[in-house]
């Protein structure tokens, strides 16, 4: 006879949350690049988040010369730590692109949400909940509720949003099941889909949008395909690598403003075809292309 799995009782938060092991540096690798783009932008710190005696400061970064005729477009990153790419391009878009935006529209980046979880490269943060499922009214987690801090003022005013994530294989390997096993369920093997793909929101699913986004990034590297059930991780594909999930009831970062064009971009750094380098160009071109989009519509 089956027996049901038991969710974690706080002895197994406690077991997790002591095996969490350093693997990089949030200073070294995130902090430093932010310092060095000082000259060009606004920095502001925001908040912070503190686990066990240690303390991350939290930056966004905004266009010099603030106009509040112009609208606002909003770039996040690192939302889950351990999806390097939505770090790294948020940064890699920062110093490469964004100041050929102004002028045009205020830039709003947030490049690395969670660092506690960047370190260790993690989905969720030192309490064992995932950050992008968090994003409800006040925030119920430090980082979500931080990030909806800064956003409060600009509510209604920012046009659009694209939050960057990856994709990868360890959501298969490690996250999903110690999800299935934290909440008491049984964990039921997917698949991972090999290449780029969007996510939009299902109230307001804006495909000429996510399209336009597809279109750009396809030049940097490939869409993934829908596999034999004309899904990708188990939603519907509804336009070539784009699927729709509802962002508010999910409480999920790219749903916190009421922007017209949403997205949540989603890089797979494990495939064969891509490197670190393609990563981050396929998320520099997304931002880009979601904010041309977004300033001709």
């Amino acid at each position: 006879m089956s027996v049901n799995p038991q969710p974690w009782a706080p002895a197994d938060r406690v077991a997790w949350l002591a095996s969490r092991v350093k693997h990089r540096s949030y200073a070294e690798d995130v902090l430093t690049r932010i310092d060095a783009l000082r000259a060009r932008f606004d920095v502001s710190e925001y908040g912070q988040v503190e686990y066990q005696g240690e303390a991350y400061p939290l930056f966004a970064l905004r266009s010099r010369n603030w106009n509040d005729a112009l609208p606002v477009v909003l770039v996040t990153g690192g939302v889950h730590g351990y999806e390097t790419s939505g770090v790294q391009g948020a940064l890699d878009f920062l110093e490469q692109k964004a100041e050929s935006y102004a002028g045009t529209v205020n830039l709003l980046v947030a490049p690395c949400i969670s660092p506690w979880a960047y370190e260790r490269v993690q989905r969720w943060n030192a309490e064992a909940l995932d950050p992008n499922r968090s994003f409800t009214e006040n925030g119920s987690t430090q980082e979500s509720a931080a990030l909806i801090r800064l956003l409060a003022p600009l509510q209604g005013r920012v046009r659009m949003h694209i939050d960057l994530h990856e994709t990868t294989d360890s959501d298969e390997t490690e996250f999903r099941p110690a999800k299935a096993a934290r909440d008491g369920e049984v964990f039921v093997p997917g698949t991972i889909p090999d290449g780029f793909y969007l996510c939009g929101d299902e109230k307001n699913p804006q495909l000429d949008f996510q399209n336009a986004v597809n279109a750009a990034v396809a030049k940097v590297t490939h869409i993934a395909p829908s596999d034999d059930k004309g899904e990708i991780i188990g939603s519907t594909v509804v336009a070539p690598g784009v699927i729709l999930y509802d962002y508010k009831a999910l409480s999920l970062c790219a749903g916190m403003t009421d922007a017209r064009f949403t997205t949540t971009t989603e890089v797979y750094p494990d495939s064969p075809r891509a490197t670190p380098e393609i990563c981050n160009a396929a998320q520099v071109a997304a931002v880009c292309a979601a904010i041309d989009y977004a300033l001709q519509a």
